[in-house]
């Protein structure tokens, strides 16, 4: 394999431009308002336990369920990608998770809000995937990576909204102004995505799809599944994403409140450090993948090597608090977990068609959605068996970490073997296109 991308374009690749920017901008706000919602309850945690008077468990069982139905979702929601385009599922999606916004706000009770998160997590199963598709049919190929990586920027701005703007919002006007007015700029980027967004440029259309059926769906995910690539990029994220995750998403203020008897303030600044590490980290990360394409592997592993090193440094530090110097490191070694989480699909992308992106997409997100939702559980689990032992309860990313690593390693050399033959395809097709 070469030491750099191919920098041609693909025959019928799309020209990209402002135009293209602007319409996939629109995918991506959408986007970044999905990730507000979904990680608004990471610093609303506390006041969630209050407010419905739940333990640790029934706490979690929030972001599990949430992350459930995004996980259960996203096989369903990459074939409807495929089949039905971006538009439509986006705007269904706009729709779901501001309903499940607004429903959190004005829940009465625990399983109202329940039921409102689910909802909410339906929506939000709908927009990465169909963010990462409407790039690859307005912009070149070899812009993948970088593209990948800027949208999910977009989306840790959103969690850098919840953790700069939903917590003092919180403070200073309370549940249910907060979450409703949050809920309006669901509201905006449906308008927009209605009157603006299109699916692809014009004289780049996709084929006819086939006609939907059950026979349909059972070939596109086997033929997805069978590519390494598919199953590597799904391994890949698993075991990259969910240390981050389980920390912003839930678990991260308890434990810096709690456990380190820091305040809410200096907590939400360190979240916040996790939100501007990532936006950093995903712009090298994705100038690095889109130059050296053989770079992909090395970088998932050493990421998640360095993360289990500082996580374990941080909850087995030999005295009753973690010095904040580490919990600085921690937090920005933390923010490398997303960029690193969006390498999975550029294993999967290059394994695929275009008519099969949107499943094979599907397949690579559920793996960190997957783990990130069984360590929610397991830490909930655990600190109310152990009376709010973050040492013992943290410790269970470790087990998720081993079980990725491993796979990572098993599947890698398959994967750039494949790729290798799929680029000497690629290049003699190339050569014949007709002028």
């Amino acid at each position: 394999m070469s030491s750099a991308a191919p920098t041609l374009s693909l025959p019928g690749d799309p020209p990209g431009g402002r135009r293209a920017a602007w319409v996939w901008g629109i995918g991506v706000a959408v986007y970044f308002v999905a990730i507000i919602f979904r990680t608004s309850l990471g610093v609303a945690g506390l006041d969630a336990a209050d407010r419905f008077d739940v333990n640790a468990s029934a706490l979690s069982t929030f972001s599990i369920l949430q992350l459930l139905v995004y996980a259960g979702m996203q096989i369903p929601v990459g074939l409807m990608v495929d089949r039905l385009g971006t538009k439509k599922v986006l705007t269904i999606g706009a729709v779901l998770f501001t309903v499940g916004q607004l429903g959190f706000a004005l829940a009465p009770s625990y399983g109202m809000a329940l039921a409102a998160r689910a909802l909410l997590g339906c929506g939000d199963a709908m927009t990465f995937i169909s963010v990462l598709r409407l790039g690859s049919r307005w912009f070149p190929a070899r812009r993948g990576p970088l593209i990948g990586q800027v949208a999910a920027l977009f989306g840790m701005a959103g969690n850098l909204v919840s953790t700069l703007f939903i917590a003092r919002a919180l403070h200073s006007y309370g549940w249910t102004t907060t979450f409703v007015g949050s809920s309006l700029a669901g509201v905006v980027v449906l308008v927009l995505l209605l009157l603006f967004l299109k699916d692809h440029p014009e004289g780049h259309e996709p084929p006819p799809a086939e006609h939907a059926g059950a026979s349909y769906v059972r070939r596109q995910i086997a033929a997805a599944w069978r590519e390494p690539g598919t199953r590597l990029g799904m391994w890949v994220h698993f075991t990259t994403q969910f240390p981050a995750m389980v920390f912003l998403l839930l678990w991260g203020m308890p434990f810096l409140v709690e456990a380190q008897e820091l305040s809410r303030g200096t907590a939400g600044t360190l979240l916040t450090l996790v939100v501007l590490s990532n936006m950093v980290v995903g712009l090298v990360y994705g100038q690095i993948v889109a130059r050296h394409h053989e770079a992909r592997a090395p970088i998932a592993l050493g990421t998640v090597a360095t993360t289990a090193l500082l996580w374990a440094s941080a909850i087995f530090y030999p005295a009753e608090h973690t010095p904040m110097w580490l919990l600085v490191v921690l937090c920005l070694v933390l923010g490398a977990c997303g960029p690193a989480s969006m390498i999975g699909f550029d294993f999967a992308r290059p394994a695929n068609p275009p008519e099969r992106q949107g499943t094979a997409s599907g397949i690579v997100n559920m793996g960190g959605f997957i783990a990130s939702m069984t360590t929610l559980f397991a830490v909930g689990v655990l600190l109310d068996a152990t009376g709010d032992n973050y040492r013992v309860a943290f410790a269970s990313v470790f087990v998720l970490e081993a079980l990725g690593v491993t796979q990572i390693l098993r599947l890698r050399r398959r994967t750039a073997l494949r790729e290798r033959d799929h680029h000497v395809v690629s290049r003699v097709e190339a050569v014949h296109v007709p002028a």
